[in-house]
């Protein structure tokens, strides 16, 4: 039996990695890597997001979708009430902000990556290459060497899944920028149904990031509170180690 890590991995993106149309209004593809030490999430994340479900809907089997809260889409239609979407969005910020994760990120910006190669890369390959040398550079700091660390996406469909495990191996064996063995990381894939916390606070965090990268001058209270979740240096500094922003 494998030594497994003492973190985990929840994975989830913003944008789409087509490069025949893009989307002028974001024309980025955003992955997002959040890294929970297991305890952490067990005892505190999960029935914090628990505690919320049942305190706004009564039960627990809602799912936390970005893209639903921001539409006002079901279940969510009680966010049109701008009183109601004031409290909610308030409690949810201090729900995220309260979540001890560690937060590894890039960003493709899909215009400049067409103008500057000939024939460019799958964005979302060159996005889980950054994301993937930043979080195995993190376990690395934190003891974790020889331990397996799951990075759980969400399934898109079964010739995705194989070609998204394939990079993700490949990657790993020591098809990187340095060349490293990063044989700790693995990969498991759960149902879009799946009520994963983890999962849903990926994907409550991957489009603002997207956006701060967009409009940098642009303040808001999400990339206030994710500015304090990227993985930094020794000096401090976010982009480049918890960051990526390409090219």
């Amino acid at each position: 039996m494998p030594s497994f890590s003492d973190y985990v991995i929840y994975v989830d993106e913003s944008g789409d990695h087509d490069l025949t149309s893009i989307n002028e209004d974001f024309p980025l593809f955003v992955l997002a890597f959040c890294i929970f030490k297991k305890s952490d999430y067990v005892r505190e994340i999960v029935p914090a997001i628990q505690d919320f479900k049942f305190r706004w809907f009564g039960h627990d089997m809602v799912i936390l979708h970005e893209r639903e809260i921001r539409k006002q889409q079901a279940p969510f239609k009680f966010l049109q009430n701008q009183d109601v979407r004031q409290r909610f969005m308030d409690e949810l910020s201090g729900l995220v902000r309260r979540s001890e994760f560690t937060l590894v990120a890039s960003a493709i910006d899909k215009r400049k990556l067409k103008l500057r190669y000939a024939s460019p890369e799958n964005p979302y390959h060159i996005g889980l290459q950054f994301c993937m040398e930043r979080t195995h550079a993190f376990l690395m700091e934190n003891e974790q060497k020889g331990k397996v660390a799951h990075c759980m996406f969400e399934r898109r469909g079964a010739k995705e899944d194989n070609i998204l495990e394939l990079e993700l191996r490949r990657i790993r064996d020591r098809g990187n920028y340095t060349q490293t063995d990063m044989t700790e990381l693995d990969i498991c894939f759960a149902d879009k149904k799946a009520n994963s916390s983890g999962l849903q606070l990926a994907d409550l965090v991957a489009r603002p990031i997207g956006l701060g990268v967009l409009r940098p001058g642009q303040s808001n209270r999400t990339r206030a509170i994710l500015a304090e979740k990227f993985r930094r240096s020794p000096a401090g500094k976010t982009f480049g180690w918890g960051l990526k922003i390409f090219p």
